[in-house]
């Protein structure tokens, strides 16, 4: 790290004593930190990810409702870094970085039941997660940087998870697509959803991001 680089500085969780479920990023990227929102950047998947199991068109919705929305179904946010050096938005790209007190976590939500680290920079902290006697997983990272899984598959991985600790989803991938087969789990609808649906009004269609198209 050179003497003059400046600190960048992370967001604040998104907790309340709802939560039972904290998605765990590494530290925003570039357009998150200037919005001061998480997931900003338009390619992100995350929002549209959430807003196809949820049933919620998150995307169209202002920040905030977003955010009320994600913690009425029982989930919270943060990252892992509470500031570091990095130019770019890149995760390999951070030289230095301090840690946040992932102990808040236990204190601010009682209901706790799982960390699920979004992407493998995320996961590299996976023994402090663990230190808090919940569940831990490692899910693909929503970042448009993470080229090698589809959405398809994206999209079985977090339902799985999300499904797995409580967290009532409207719809899950078919077996059918990229030989990706889903335990829905007891909250599911009684049947599949087509792939041809929108992941959110005016966000495209999960066939269509899965190709490239818009998602």
């Amino acid at each position: 790290m050179s003497g003059g680089a400046d600190w960048l500085h992370g967001l604040p969780p998104v907790l309340d004593a709802r939560t039972r479920v904290v998605v765990l990023g590494s530290f925003p990227g570039v357009a998150s930190l200037q919005a001061r929102q998480y997931y900003a950047h338009p390619r992100n998947q995350f929002w549209p990810i959430l807003a196809r199991l949820l049933g919620v068109p998150l995307p169209a919705l202002p920040y905030e409702e977003r955010l009320a929305a994600l913690l009425a179904h029982g989930i919270g946010l943060w990252d892992v870094y509470a500031r570091c050096v990095r130019p770019g938005s890149l995760d390999r790209a951070i030289e230095q970085a301090e840690p946040n007190d992932l102990a808040l976590l236990r204190q601010r939500c009682p209901q706790l039941r799982a960390v699920l680290h979004n992407g493998g920079e995320s996961a590299r902290h996976a023994r402090r997660t663990r230190a808090l006697g919940v569940a831990v997983e490692r899910l693909p990272s929503t970042s448009p940087a993470n080229a090698s899984w589809t959405l398809p598959r994206k999209l079985a991985a977090w339902a799985q998870a999300l499904a797995a600790h409580g967290v009532p989803l409207a719809g899950w991938l078919p077996q059918a697509e990229e030989g990706v087969a889903l335990d829905p789990g007891p909250n599911a609808p009684a049947a599949g959803w087509d792939p041809q649906v929108a992941v959110c009004p005016g966000e495209g269609t999960v066939a269509a991001a899965s190709r490239g198209g818009r998602a």
